[in-house]
């Protein structure tokens, strides 16, 4: 695979040690391996090579591969959520907390100014908060497959919204013209500006346009 590529990528993402899937695409084995949930969307994901889709260590695997292969590999924590720093574990005040209307309870997690973190203890007025990510530190087991490419420019806009807001293909409508590429919904989405930047710096980066357009539609209701 070449870096720009836009692929499409099954895959069963374990923690090594206690095996246990923390990610998975596929249908079957979810069910199979008792992990399926009824309200989550399985099937092939699409990435682009070098384009921070997936994980360092995940782009760097799919990068060697062809359509239609598969692979197992394993993912130190460098290649994956990183290693565990101490220097991420803060002793915040507890008033801090209530300035946000967010109660902290030991063994929960909160999100305080963006950041998200477990509440590991509460005394004396400070709450103990673990910013790693809960995989930090962790080595991973990827089982990969790479079903396939995306070629056609429409599709690649597609992907790539599917990637930042999970909109389904079947929902999304593109017309292309010359380097503009024009998106709208079959349904109402609330879509926050900062995800259409975010897809339109996408677009425009990866899939060669140079310019990126929403449109809402409103029907008249029967």
């Amino acid at each position: 695979m070449n870096s720009g590529e836009f692929v499409l990528i099954d895959y069963v993402g374990r923690v090594k040690d206690p095996n246990e899937i923390f990610d998975i695409t596929k249908e079957d084995v979810a069910k199979k391996e008792g992990v399926y949930k009824n309200e989550f969307k399985y099937g092939p994901v699409p990435i682009i090579i070098d384009a921070d889709f997936v994980l360092p260590g995940l782009n760097e695997a799919v990068k060697e591969m062809e359509v239609g292969q598969k692979k197992i590999v394993e993912l130190p924590p460098e290649k994956a959520f990183g290693k565990r720093s101490e220097e991420l574990i803060k002793l915040i005040p507890e008033p801090r907390f209530h300035e946000q209307s967010i109660e902290p309870h030991v063994g929960e997690y909160i999100t305080i100014n963006k950041l998200r973190g477990k509440v590991m203890s509460i005394d004396g007025g400070r709450v103990r908060v673990d910013f790693n990510h809960p995989l930090a530190g962790k080595t991973l087991v990827y089982e990969i497959e790479v079903v396939g490419k995306i070629n056609e420019n429409s599709e690649k806009v597609k992907a790539v919204v599917y990637y930042f807001i999970g909109v389904p293909n079947e929902d999304v409508k593109v017309e292309v013209k010359e380097k503009e590429a024009e998106i709208s919904f079959t349904k109402r989405f609330d879509i926050h500006n900062e995800a259409k930047q975010n897809i339109a710096d996408t677009i425009i980066k990866w899939a060669g346009f140079d310019k990126v357009r929403f449109v809402d539609v409103f029907e008249k209701t029967k």
